[in-house]
This record gives C-alpha cells, sequence and structure tokens, in this order.
C-alpha cells in the first residue's frame, strides 16, 4: 500500500556560505510541507487511530536515502506525549521526486510504515519506569533520533534512553544492541537511571539528551554515534554550562566503543550577540544549545546540525521567540584526540594536548529561510545526502520535527497544537481543529550542495562477489568492475 501526500512546495534559490575556496556556495532551493494532520501506514486497530497510533508527525527527527533502492527514511522518536504515552517506534519509507538540474524536490510519496520488533512485541516511546516500572532497565523503550542504512542492509537506530545504538533487519526485527561506553551511561551515584534528569543522576548523558545523531563510514566498518549536549557530570559545575559534547566511535563488527571525540558547540556569547533582546541564560550553553544530526562525507568530515531549542514549535507555536541558531557545520575528525580516557568533571575548558573536531560553517539555514520570509522551526532534526545531480553536486535533503503537533500538562493530559502562524489553540486531543487553524505540519528543506568532499556509500555486494571478497580474491575495485560489466 502506498499513500501520496498532499504537499505545498515553494521553489526559492539564495546562495550562502562557501564550504571551500573554489566550489560553489551552497543554495537553498525549495520546501516541501507535509500536513500535520496526515497518518502513516501503521496498523489502526479498532480504526480510532490519533496522534499515538498513525499520526505521520515527529518523521523528521533523522533522514537517510538509501540511493541502492532510491528510497529515503525518515525516523520517528518516541511519539507524542515526551516518554509517558504508548507508541510503538517507527521508521517511514517514502519516495520523492528530485529535479536532476536545479534540485528541488516535490511529491512526498509514503510507501511503507516499519515498526521495530522485539519477536512478538513492539518497542516503545515509553520511558522505562513507565514500561517496566524500574528506571534502570532499559529494555524495548527507545527514543530513536538517529537513522542510518548498513551495508548489510539492515537498520542501525541511536536512541535517547540508553543511550544505545541497536541494529534491526530491513523488515524492522530486532538483532542486537552495541555496548555503551560506561562514562556515557546515565548513573545515580553509580547505579543505571535511564529516566531522572539531575541532581539525581549524577554522571553519563544528561535527560533527553542521548545519541542524537547517528552515522556511518562510506565502508560501512564505523558508527559514529552523537550526543545531543555534554554529560551531565562535565562542566562547571555540570554540563547545562559546558560546550564539550561527545561523538562516540563504534566498530561495527564488534558493536564496541573504539574512540570518542569532542566537539564544540557555538560559545553562548556568539550565539547571545544575534539576540541581544532576548538572551540566553549562562545555564543554557549545555541545554538550550546542542546537535540534531550527524551525517558521514567520507572517513574523516561530517555535516552536523547545530542548533537552539527556539522557532515554532508546540511550546511556541508562532515561534514568537527570537532564533539565534539554526546552522550546518562540516566537521573533521582526522586531528581530533581520542578522548575516551579523559574526564572533564568540574571544568568547561579542555587539557592542554587535547584537540577538538575541527569545525568550519558550511550553511546558515536559519539566515537563508529569514531572507525568504520562511517561518523557522524549531527542531530541525534530520540530514542526508540526497541524489547527485546533473552537474555533479548533491541534493542535501533537510527535515523537521513536529512532537506530532501535541503538548501536555503536567499533568500529562495530551492536546493538540492548532495555529495559522500568528494565533494558536490547544484542542482537546484528536478533535478538529478551530476554523482558519490547523496542526503544526513537518518540513522538507532541499539544499543544491557542492564541495562536499561526499564518498557514497559502498554498495551492497552480489552473493559470489561477497565469497571472493572474503577469500580476498577481489577488492572493493574489482566489485565495482564486476558489477558494472553484469549491469
Amino acid at each position: 500500500m502506498q499513500r501520496k501526500l498532499t504537499i505545498k512546495p515553494i521553489v526559492l534559490a539564495v546562495a550562502m556560505l562557501a564550504s571551500s575556496p573554489g566550489f560553489a556556495a551552497p543554495v537553498f532551493v525549495n520546501h516541501l510541507t507535509v500536513s500535520g494532520g496526515a497518518t502513516d501506514l501503521a496498523p489502526d486497530p479498532g480504526g480510532t487511530g490519533g496522534a499515538n497510533v498513525n499520526r505521520l508527525g515527529g518523521f523528521g527527527s533523522d533522514f537517510y536515502y538509501d540511493r541502492t533502492q532510491d528510497v529515503y527514511y525518515g525516523l520517528n522518536d518516541r511519539g507524542a506525549g515526551g516518554g509517558v504515552y504508548s507508541y510503538d517506534t517507527r521508521v517511514q519509507k517514502f519516495k520523492l521526486d528530485v529535479n536532476p538540474v536545479t534540485g528541488a524536490i516535490g511529491n512526498f510519496n509514503l510507501i511503507d510504515t516499519i515498526l521495530f520488533k522485539d519477536g512478538a512485541n513492539s518497542f516503545n516511546g515509553l520511558n522505562p519506569e513507565k514500561l517496566y516500572g524500574d528506571k534502570s532497565i532499559l529494555g524495548r523503550s527507545l527514543d530513536s533520533e538517529g537513522f542510518v542504512v548498513g551495508r548489510n542492509g539492515n537498520f542501525y537506530v541511536s536512541d535517547e534512553y540508553g543511550p544505545s545504538v541497536k541494529e534491526f533487519r530491513p523488515d524492522g526485527s530486532f538483532v542486537r544492541s552495541f555496548t555503551t561506553p560506561s562514562n556515557i551511561l546515565p548513573k545515580s551515584s553509580g547505579v543505571p537511571n535511564f529516566v531522572d534528569g539531575r541532581p539525581t543522576l549524577t554522571t553519563g548523558r544528561q535527560d533527553n539528551r542521548g545519541f542524537e545523531g547517528l552515522a556511518v563510514s562510506p565502508d560501512g566498518k564505523t558508527m559514529y554515534a552523537m550526543l545531543q549536549d555534554p554529560l551531565v557530570n562535565e562542566g562547571d559545575p555540570d554540563g547545562r554550562r559546558s560546550r564539550n559534547l561527545r561523538i562516540v566511535e563504534f566498530d561495527v563488527a564488534s558493536g564496541v566503543s573504539t574512540k570518542q571525540f569532542i566537539y564544540q558547540t557555538e560559545s553562548l556569547a556568539d550565539i547571545n550577540a544575534r539576540v541581544p533582546d532576548d538572551p540566553f541564560g549562562d545555564n543554557s550553553q549545555g541545554r538550550n544549545i546542542g546537535i540534531s544530526a550527524i551525517i558521514a562525507l567520507n572517513d574523516k568530515e561530517f555535516l552536523i546540525i547545530e542548533r537552539d531549542n527556539r522557532g515554532a514549535g508546540v511550546d511556541d507555536p508562532t515561534g514568537a521567540a527570537p532564533v539565534a541558531s539554526k546552522r550546518i557545520y562540516k566537521i573533521s575528525i582526522d586531528s581530533a584526540t581520542d578522548v575516551s580516557a579523559l574526564d572533564l568533571t568540574g571544568t568547561n575548558d579542555l587539557p592542554v594536548g587535547v584537540t577538538p573536531v575541527s569545525k568550519t560553517l558550511y550553511l546558515d539555514l536559519a539566515e537563508a529561510l529569514t531572507a525568504q520570509g520562511i517561518p523557522l522551526v524549531e527542531k530541525l532534526e534530520g540530514i542526508t545526502v540526497g541524489r547527485q545531480l546533473d552537474d555533479g553536486s548533491y541534493a542535501l535533503i533537510l527535515g523537521t520535527d513536529n512532537d506530532f503537533s501535541v503538548t501536555q500538562n503536567d499533568d500529562d493530559m495530551q492536546f493538540d497544537v492548532c495555529t495559522d502562524g500568528v494565533t494558536a489553540r490547544q484542542v482537546d486531543l484528536n478533535s478538529a481543529c478551530p476554523a482558519g487553524l490547523s496542526l503544526l505540519p513537518s518540513y522538507l528543506y532541499s539544499i543544491k550542495a557542492d564541495g562536499l568532499n561526499y564518498v557514497q556509500p559502498q554498495a551492497v555486494p552480489e552473493p559470489g562477489v561477497a565469497m571472493l571478497m572474503a577469500w580476498g580474491l577481489i577488492g572493493f575495485g574489482g566489485m565495482r568492475e564486476h558489477q558494472r560489466r553484469n549491469r
């Protein structure tokens, strides 16, 4: 079954910052609007549907383009409700038309909804305390935030609860979990605690600040999971005032971590200089500023989405608060120090001799959208390198997470958020919005990107070629020649 959704394409073009000398600057091309009331293809028991059953919202938590099938994947997070309502976690598979000359996107076409399962049981967006009655058991609790397809065709998903990295088959069935380094695991006085925040949490990732992004090397052998913000214990006095967050490198074959690197977010002073009338507080550096996604360009270079927590969303439907940061950075780990054994408790500075990843601004998306009068959305979270265009550049596809257009009060009662961009109303969940108002939509953006130094992921070899490779009788070059001759 396929579902073609009604979308509104808007075509624009504005040159931005060049990534490196000799290459054209990235160009914002167009964006699509997907209705906040759209539904996915998940089973709808009893025909009731609704935000926590089959609403398409939230599918921009991460994007991945599988060029072997010419399909895109959009990852849903833990669902509407912040981990206190049951939701079967899933990924959406869809098609996009991409103009081979301009990179303009159109015709969003949902073709499959794949639920993550462990045997007969679905993984669930409920936090561990709600799912198991125990804060120290992760189990099937999954707040999915990062997504890639491996060279074996399997799905790899990073999660915020653990944080963890999990492998699934293409049908969504569970294969295994990677081993999360001990210093990353959230603990209360040495005991795992996957629910609470500070001050109960004393070490490891901050609450709701786990592995936000996931990337895989072109040869499929190395995975990179990136924390959204600094560890709770790393900073002065804690992670909320630090700009040092970690990229964790994993060996895919073993699922064991091999290295950790430091990525430094933009300084709070520079961020606040863009919003002098409504600056962020001193304790916002490591909480309200963070990363949303990471994608590998080659063995050493990556693109990172760094953003603040402002913009149109369920907490600020009209986008009243001034946005300071919605940026894409190009980074390199080539000269970065392995900090696996380094503890930054009590300091916001890196020790002498410790080198973070290098970082240059690739695109200021907030600036590009503002220049065209396009509203800024809070959760810019998905990014992938899409189709290669006729001139050798690529269509870089980005997306947003609309939180299913659902908010809730302190008693965990849920409400739909309806708006026209100027006014907003909260209404009973799954009821109709008032006339003139609608649920918050999801957005997809296309950037014409040149100078990325992008290496396309190596294709899964044919069975016969895979055997020859295993015997050492043919390398990747021979594999490609074999495939070329047999196309």
